[in-house]
């Protein structure tokens, strides 16, 4: 081999390796801090304040507080998840978010306040 080829090869061999390195800092994070679970609770929640309020089981008050609610808990999620990893801490203090709202939830559809004009609910 001469000694035009050698320099060659290394030349091709280099920009091989640099090409292989962007191309992996270019991926995306592992879905490992992806929270499908929460997610997902997430969503049920949201359906259950839109069926309150559909319903007429919400104030538009109540509605509004329980929807800020859940952008709270999006926003802690969003944090928790920004350093591509969720601890088992950060993972319970959602968990503790969403039982919470889901208390709320519940206590604000069953207080017997209605958004006026709604049917009323039937008294026992």
């Amino acid at each position: 081999m001469n000694l035009l080829s050698k320099t060659s090869l290394s030349t091709v061999t280099l920009a091989l390796a640099l090409l292989a390195g962007t191309a992996q800092a270019q991926t995306p994070p592992a879905p490992a801090a992806s929270m499908p679970r929460v997610d997902a609770r997430q969503a049920r929640q949201e359906a259950r304040i839109g069926q309150g309020a559909a319903s007429g089981a919400l104030t538009p008050h109540e509605q509004r507080r329980l929807q800020r609610e859940q952008r709270a808990i999006t926003k802690a999620e969003t944090k928790a998840e920004a350093d591509g990893t969720v601890t088992a801490q950060e993972r319970r203090k959602l968990h503790r978010m969403q039982d919470a709202a889901s208390r709320d939830i519940h206590h604000q559809k069953h207080d017997r306040q209605h958004m006026p004009g709604a049917a009323s609910a039937p008294k026992p």
